[in-house]
């Protein structure tokens, strides 16, 4: 009885973490909000872009080449749909949230950069091993002017 109450609370516990809670949110606005952008885009978009060629039924646009049929009215439905909810998420959700975080977080300072003497990639200045050949670097020297 105490492993199930155990295992019970891990699972209480991982899906009340926020994460969890906040993705399954997401998704579910994500799924209504795809479901309005294919509706604008076969009801309202598509068929004034199928008026330029004549056709009631966008989704019936096709042509002919050598004997085989290409639909391609279905596939510039999709085309349409997913760059207005690229464009959606790209002006409403990603250009905001990154001026929030330049707003609120602290900038990074730069920490002093040097050479690995190995193989002379980029490393932090106070880094005893090289992060790219994993050798050991030898520790800067204090400026003996100031000290």
């Amino acid at each position: 009885m105490r492993r199930t109450r155990a295992v019970l609370k891990g699972f209480r516990d991982f899906v009340l973490r926020g994460n969890v809670v906040d993705l399954a949110v997401g998704i579910i606005i994500g799924a209504a909000f795809t479901a309005v952008v294919n509706s604008l885009v076969s009801d309202l978009l598509t068929p004034l872009i199928a008026a330029i060629f004549g056709k009631q039924d966008f989704s019936k646009l096709y042509f002919t080449w050598n004997g085989s049929q290409f639909k391609y009215g279905n596939f510039v439905n999709a085309v349409l749909s997913f760059l207005i909810v690229a464009a959606v998420v790209y002006f409403l959700v990603v250009i905001p949230v990154d001026r929030l975080l330049q707003r609120f977080l602290p900038s990074k300072v730069d920490a002093p950069k040097r050479d690995c003497p190995q193989c002379l990639s980029t490393i932090p200045a106070a880094a005893t091993r090289c992060a790219f050949c994993a050798s050991e670097v030898p520790p800067v020297l204090e400026n003996p002017i100031t000290h």
